[in-house]
């Protein structure tokens, strides 16, 4: 039995990843955080620090392990740069035309931030849970050239795989500490993810009410000046009155 199974013998992801470096080895691992990349609900907190606590039992080779997961993270990645590629920037126009609360004008200045930021935006979005794979859809938008894509995604996949396979691979057999605190940073995110979502979406529905507010204010201020106007009319008498 190897070190990893004898860890965490329960199976679940943990069994399905301990399989997978049973048979490939370190590229076992690469294969894992592939279709992490993919699958966010597989989580690189546990894949990762995993493989460098097996590392530490010599069933692995620390370097052999940081290198194929960094191409197992920079393949999945391109999968999703890809797939944003394919939808491409008139598709996701057209998209955002039919969603509630959303205007195209949101696009446009997503749009810009992104021509202003996006290679920081990959490079540091690649060390941070949930979005480490999302970020690479819009720069397929955006058709970020590949000659910046690949190389900024890499070498922030190669820090954030490295942080926690080193974690693990030190910790030893507390190396699910890591997928603990790791699993915490990730819920603030998308708890500070969802309020900036209901943020947005009660700014949009009380401007979306001050603007009809103001529509019929408008209309009550036209009838409100034709009626004066034919008041006006009929003490000049050039309107019969009614």
């Amino acid at each position: 039995m190897t070190a990893a199974a004898e860890a965490e013998p329960t199976g679940g992801i943990v069994g399905w990843v301990t399989g997978l470096m049973e048979k490939l080895g370190s590229p076992g691992a690469g294969v894992a955080v592939f279709l992490e990349n993919l699958f966010p609900p597989i989580p690189s907190e546990l894949i990762l620090p995993l493989a460098g606590f097996t590392a530490s039992r010599g069933d692995l080779s620390l370097a052999a392990a940081i290198g194929w997961t960094t191409v197992g993270s920079t393949l999945g990645a391109l999968v999703l740069y890809f797939l944003g590629a394919g939808v491409g920037r008139d598709r996701t126009r057209a998209l955002v035309q039919k969603l509630p609360l959303v205007k195209v004008s949101d696009v446009d200045r997503t749009e810009e931030w992104f021509l202003r930021h996006g290679r920081s935006t990959v490079f540091f979005g690649r060390m941070v849970p949930l979005f480490r794979s999302l970020i690479s859809i819009p720069a397929g938008v955006e058709r970020m050239p590949l000659v910046l894509f690949v190389p900024l995604t890499a070498a922030g996949s190669a820090l954030w795989n490295s942080a926690l396979i080193l974690a693990g691979y030190f910790l030893g057999e507390h190396w699910s500490l890591v997928e603990v605190y790791v699993g915490m940073f990730s819920k603030a995110i998308v708890a500070v993810g969802a309020l900036a979502v209901a943020a947005f979406v009660v700014v949009r529905l009380l401007r979306r009410d001050g603007d009809q507010d103001d529509e019929r204010g408008g209309e009550r201020d036209g009838e409100w000046e034709e009626r004066r106007a034919r008041c006006g009319r009929r003490r000049l008498g050039d309107e019969p009155a009614e």
